[in-house]
């Protein structure tokens, strides 16, 4: 059985951290190249920008917008130009059809490179059926110095760029997908449980740890003292973690041994009576991912010992081993690193005031026998 898991402590409030557009890029210059002109009329209202002077950082042009609807198509007027000299540059636009607050490379529909001025381009723009409904950003860069694919979030010397917003109408409804939040979780009724979901529309990232849009699952310790949740089958390199009902991250795995680059956790349920499992990707990652939630290798009972007792546990600053034992002392962290090594002997006062909150394994040896039990450090 495993008896080395990985259980840490994040701080903060997890849950009610929301994803935001980068905005604190753009150019530091307000000469030479810039978008010049972008237009676009849709089903309803219309864009009609004119970019000089040029602005430093993100220009949120948010006096005019448009609606346009899913699976329609509509003609798009763009210009890279200067707003002083002409120099080498090049131009790329996206839309966040998936709303997701990220300009993905799937969502880049216009490039352009060349030395300014430039040939008006009327692009014919289709927003793909696919596309979320409600409100969500455009993104136009102009930038000197730079190649594709650009970086929406890129910061540059001389260009420009500029933010719109538009309305997506006909487009896929959220209303109906749950899991965004620990708030609106997808339950978990029992164990075993497994599906397999998609968090490539309809999700933001709410949990910090990568920039991915996130699932949040619900489950009742009650139906099993070890549990073990797997993402092995995903189509895409996933991070995985485990938290309780405070925000406390209790466990995480980005890859494993078992299926490479999908997460699997295996952890004790004692002391918590609701957790929650949060699926994301690795970076920006994102797709169609399979979770299984199944009864797990690691219990409470695995890791206790009549041969001695640590006290106080939970600890804070420093422990105690209680019992006629002593040799060496070995505290592991979940991840398997050692944190800890020492000569101890029973009733020694052990200073673990370095140690991280979290949940770790105690590993004591001697000429006669191993033992190993829980700690918990708060």
């Amino acid at each position: 059985m495993h008896k080395i898991l990985l259980i840490f402590l994040f701080h903060g409030l997890l849950h009610n951290i929301h994803s935001q557009y980068c905005v604190s890029g753009g150019p530091s210059s307000t000469i030479d190249s810039n978008l010049e002109t972008l237009q676009l009329v849709g089903t309803s209202g219309g864009i009609n920008f004119v970019g000089c002077p040029g602005v430093t950082g993100v220009q949120e042009y948010f006096s005019e917008t448009t609606t346009v609807s899913a699976g329609a198509s509509y003609v798009m007027t763009i210009k890279f130009g200067t707003c002083g000299g002409n120099f080498n540059s090049i131009g790329e636009i996206w839309i966040d059809f998936n709303a997701n607050n990220i300009f993905e490379e799937t969502e880049s529909i216009f490039t352009w490179s060349g030395t300014p001025p430039m040939t008006t381009a009327n692009y014919v723009l289709t927003i793909p059926a696919s596309s979320l409904s409600g409100q969500t950003r455009m993104r136009a860069i102009h930038a000197e110095g730079q190649s594709f694919p650009l970086d929406p979030c890129s910061s540059f010397t001389w260009g420009s760029v500029t933010d719109f917003l538009i309305t997506i109408e006909d487009g896929v409804d959220c209303s109906s997908y749950i899991g965004d939040d620990a708030s609106d979780a997808r339950l978990v009724p029992s164990i075993p449980y497994s599906e397999t979901y998609d968090n490539s529309f309809c999700y933001s990232n709410q949990n910090p740890a990568y920039n991915s849009p996130d699932v949040f699952y619900k489950f009742a310790t009650s139906m099993s003292s070890s549990l073990k949740v797997s993402l092995c089958g995903s189509l895409f390199d996933t991070f995985l973690s485990i938290q309780d009902k405070w925000g406390n991250v209790i466990a995480a795995n980005d890859d494993n041994t078992e299926c490479g680059a999908q997460s699997i956790v295996d952890f004790p349920t004692a002391g918590y009576d609701t957790l929650y499992a949060i699926v994301e990707g690795w970076g920006n990652q994102m797709g169609e991912y399979t979770i299984d939630f199944s009864t797990g290798n690691l219990d409470i009972e695995d890791i206790t010992s009549d041969y001695y007792s640590i006290t106080p546990n939970p600890a804070h600053t420093s422990i105690k081993i209680e019992g006629a034992f002593s040799g060496q002392l070995q505290i592991v962290d979940t991840e398997g690193r050692s944190v800890l090594d020492t000569f101890y002997e029973s009733n020694k006062t052990i200073d673990i005031s370095n140690l991280p909150s979290g949940f770790y394994i105690v590993h004591l040896t001697n000429d006669e026998r191993s033992c190993d039990k829980k700690l918990i450090v708060q």
